[in-house]
């Protein structure tokens, strides 16, 4: 039986955490010294590009990596903070020659090309209102996205706008300006649409970032409904104060770090942690093309010498599944610090990493709608397996239970379930759902941001994820957070992922239901089945662990790393399956 904690001492951290243990602070932490660290517009106000990039171009690390960008074929390049600079301030004086402004809607669909980073970040100098597009999607979502956000501009590739957008731009009568990059460095010559690299190549080097106020829109990133059409969540410029203190706090980013997201910044994560955080610190980022490939992503920690790792629990049972021994063929002396975002992450992949890449894995908690990490596991604090973490500095969360007349009462009694709750007012909070008042209004009781999540707090101040709100799972009387089901499962050696829904019952109302796939080396079969069925009964006993388990060769979940429990529901019931325009594949 492992132990309930992962310990931590002083010595086994290689450098001093930025936050360091409550009892050890000196001084008090807060979003108003983070404010200060950054350095405002020139002629005042704020802009999240200018803090990122021009404010270090115009110092001492001007000529530090900001980007390593690694191209499928392995070839390699990099982007100083200089080079960053020179070519956002080229791509905000394109914007401006064709006529678009401050609040104008950029879309970017790429795959992780410098292409990408450098629209985002010329967009933001030009004050437009940027929203980055997974390029997986097929062309109905990004249609239905460019539409809802009145897009002006697209930036996209040649092989992405004849595959996917030429054949909605009828649907699109925002959009006047589609740019283009030729695929491998052509230049293209489509009708209706323009070059980017003629255009970056006539444009000047130099550009006065439009002033923005720390309130201005920024970014607009969409989150999918279980239901309907996404949302558009609405950001501005003062998210920046949030992302330089979650990376110094939640990741502990320090001058020298060679840091690694792997999320796609058409995800709220691959934005907020994998261009803007990152920079805002002035640190070196790792920028793979490439998907997936558990060998290729262990060359990459060893050989680029990642010093601070950022992924998700999907990619994380991947490597798990792929076995322990092609972990092993690799070293990695410079990894100080591993964490993980998307879904909660299971204790198992938590122990995974302490045993097999001899670092623990890190959980944290946000949400598109909190802008950045709200909870987390940092690197002094002693772990507890299963655990999103505490609150960072000037963060405060609670549980709160909904009563029968409306009202949101606080409970203040320690591993009770509830809702969790965010007191308003942190800078990266979203600002409005894109034409949708009511439903943002919906999301907060008074000073209180309603996250749709299921938690408990323990006595200890850990905040525990049980479920959205909308999968939680009632059999016989019982709520069942699907998460603990499915972590059970993943104690057994034989299973790589575990997806849990609760089935219609007439007797209990709903019984457990798990989705597996497993492990290389195992097969399915009735034998397997029994044997997984009386693993969960012993850890969770009878009233929580699952009925059912049928084996798949992979659950369906999100390009951001999240099971899609509701399409399984969806599919094992025969009911309509709503938005799966995230959905990993679905394109």
């Amino acid at each position: 039986m492992r132990p309930t904690f992962i310990r931590k001492s002083a010595s086994e951290l290689r450098v001093p955490p930025n936050l360091p243990r409550p009892a050890e602070r000196e001084a008090p932490l807060s979003v108003q010294a983070a404010r200060h660290a950054l350095a405002g517009l020139p002629g005042g106000g704020l802009n999240i590009a200018y803090e990122a990039v021009d404010r270090h171009a115009a110092g001492p690390r001007a000529n530090h990596p900001a980007f390593r960008w690694l191209c499928r074929n392995d070839a390699e390049q990099i982007f100083t903070y200089d080079d960053l600079a020179l070519l956002s301030n080229r791509f905000a004086n394109v914007l401006n020659s064709l006529g678009v402004g401050k609040g104008a809607g950029v879309f970017v669909l790429c795959g992780r090309i410098p292409e990408l980073y450098v629209a985002v970040l010329g967009a933001l100098k030009n004050g437009c209102v940027v929203s980055p597009l997974f390029a997986a999607f097929g062309p109905e979502p990004i249609a239905t996205r460019i539409a809802l956000g009145a897009g002006r501009v697209l930036v996209t590739t040649d092989t992405l706008y004849a595959r996917k957008v030429a054949k909605v731009m009828h649907a699109l009568p925002t959009l006047k300006h589609v740019l283009l990059v030729g695929e491998g460095g052509a230049t293209t010559d489509i009708p209706g649409t323009l070059d980017l690299r003629r255009l970056m190549d006539a444009a000047a080097d130099g550009f006065d970032i439009v002033p923005t106020a720390a309130e201005d829109p920024a970014l607009l990133h969409f989150t999918s409904g279980t239901t309907g059409t996404p949302k558009g969540a609405i950001h501005v410029h003062d998210a920046a104060v949030m992302h330089y203190m979650t990376g110094k706090y939640a990741l502990d980013f320090h001058p020298e770090d060679i840091f690694w997201c792997t999320a796609d910044p058409g995800w709220v994560t691959g934005t907020s942690y994998g261009i803007i955080a990152p920079l805002l610190h002035g640190v070196t980022s790792i920028i793979d093309e490439a998907d997936f490939d558990a060998e290729r992503w262990y060359r990459i920690l060893q050989d680029h010498e990642v010093t601070v790792w950022y992924t998700a629990p999907t990619a994380i049972r991947m490597l798990m599944k792929a076995g322990t021994e092609l972990a092993r063929k690799y070293r990695f002396p410079d990894l100080r610090f591993i964490a993980s975002v998307g879904e909660p992450l299971n204790p198992e992949a938590v122990w995974w990493g302490q045993e097999v890449l001899g670092l623990p894995i890190h959980d944290n908690w946000w949400q598109t709608e909190t802008g950045g990490i709200m909870i987390a596991n940092t690197p002094a604090m002693d772990i507890k397996p299963g655990s999103m973490g505490r609150p960072l500095p000037g963060v405060e969360a609670i549980i709160v239970r909904h009563e029968d007349n409306g009202a949101v009462t606080v409970i203040d009694v320690p591993d009770v379930e509830g809702e969790l709750a965010l007191k308003r007012g942190w800078p990266s909070m979203f600002r409005g759902y894109l034409n949708q008042e009511e439903r943002y209004r919906k999301c907060f009781a008074g000073d209180l941001y309603l996250t749709g999540d299921l938690a408990r707090r323990d006595a200890d101040g850990y905040f525990w994820f049980v479920g959205r709100a909308d999968d939680v799972i009632k059999s016989a009387g019982h709520l069942i957070g699907p998460f603990e089901v499915e972590s059970a499962l993943m104690e057994h050696p034989a299973v790589a992922e575990a997806g849990v829904i609760g089935k219609p019952d007439e007797i209990v109302g709903e019984v457990v239901k798990a989705f597996v796939s497993l492990k290389k080396g195992y097969e399915a079969g009735d034998a397997l089945r029994l044997e997984l069925l009386g693993h969960a009964r012993k850890r969770l006993g009878a009233a929580v662990a699952p009925k059912e388990i049928a084996f798949v060769a992979s659950l369906p979940r999100t390009r951001s790393g999240k099971i899609m429990r509701r399409l399984l529901k969806a599919r094992e019931l025969g009911l309509p399956e709503g938005d799966t325009s995230t959905l990993e594949g679905g394109a």
